[in-house]
């Protein structure tokens, strides 16, 4: 007469095979959302279906091509489907290698809530975004979860970016609905990074290279006679040191050092340019004022 459920209803596993299609096959307007997501589109008979099964929420699913054994994995976005057919994104089909009305095996599947997941994109122009991380982040919002080796696509500006799923944790296929997920990029494929310039050596040059070579008029530079050639050899050795030292310092190149500069000892510069003596001459056209002679009419005694 009475019956207790203890245990609960048990849940069973929801498997059918579908027909698929993409979602510009879809009667009606077209569904951009879809487009944008990893979420498809299933028949009323589905929820019916489902809702007896008693399937744990959310409801995710396992979809696999039998004919090469692919797996992906998606939610479920509407239940409007035709009866005996599923509508999926285009991204989703190229990933499962799928034609217009190819068999498709659907089949309830629990996953892992993810914590961890690297991308990396399919192209360089990938970096051209200014915060891929938040494109992404937004783009994310349209999917259910992930599947490690899918390529995704992201749509962005009027653009759309394939990205592929590297790895995932804590397995290869996770829930991302309402989780805290890490994320990392990739280098994108065909990215070269640029070359840095290579230095070049610099040679030992001799600090006397160096110094600017001296200009104007030098002293004491000529050159003598001795008939002692013993003489002459010192002499010219004593000549060619005082040279260098007689030689006239001339203001220094800017990043060249003075190395002949000693400590407590300032050098100022100044323009010796005479400037222009001022002229004394007013100009022609010097305004003075109240400079002007006035008349009256009435003239006075005096003047007559």
């Amino acid at each position: 007469m009475f019956s207790f459920n203890i245990f609960g209803d048990i849940p069973r596993s929801f498997n059918k095979q579908y027909q698929c299609f993409s979602v510009a096959m879809l009667p009606g307007n077209e569904r951009e959302d879809v487009e944008k997501g990893g979420k498809i589109i299933m028949p009323p008979s589905a929820l019916d279906h489902l809702t007896q099964l008693n399937v744990a929420y959310p409801m995710l699913f396992k979809l696999t091509n039998r004919k090469i054994n692919r797996v992906s994995h998606c939610g479920v976005l509407e239940f409007v489907a035709d009866e005996g057919n599923v509508y999926l994104p285009r991204w989703m089909m190229h990933n499962l290698l799928l034609e217009e009305g190819d068999y498709i095996q659907v089949e309830s599947h629990k996953l892992p809530v993810a914590t961890f997941a690297k991308f990396q994109p399919q192209s360089p122009d990938f970096l051209d975004i200014t915060n891929p991380k938040a494109v992404l982040e937004n783009s994310l919002r349209n999917y259910a979860c992930l599947t490690t080796g899918d390529v995704i696509a992201i749509f962005y500006n009027k653009k759309t970016y394939e990205v592929c799923v590297l790895e995932t944790k804590p397995g290869p296929a996770v829930c991302i609905i309402e989780c805290d997920m890490n994320v990392e990029f990739s280098a994108p494929v065909g990215y070269k990074e640029p070359k840095k310039p290579e230095k070049a050596h610099d040679e030992e040059m001799d600090q006397e290279m160096l110094m600017p070579e001296p200009r104007g008029f030098t002293p004491f530079t000529g050159e003598g006679n001795i008939l002692d050639q013993n003489k002459k050899k010192k002499i010219n050795q004593e000549s060619s040191s005082s040279k260098k030292q007689n030689v006239a310092k001339v203001p220094y190149q800017r990043g060249i050092p003075d190395y002949n500069w000693n400590v407590g000892t300032l050098t100022f510069i100044r323009n010796n340019r005479s400037l222009p003596e001022k002229e004394n001459k007013k100009p022609e056209n010097d305004f003075s004022p109240f400079s002007g002679s006035g008349q009256s009419l009435r003239q006075s005694s005096k003047a007559n």
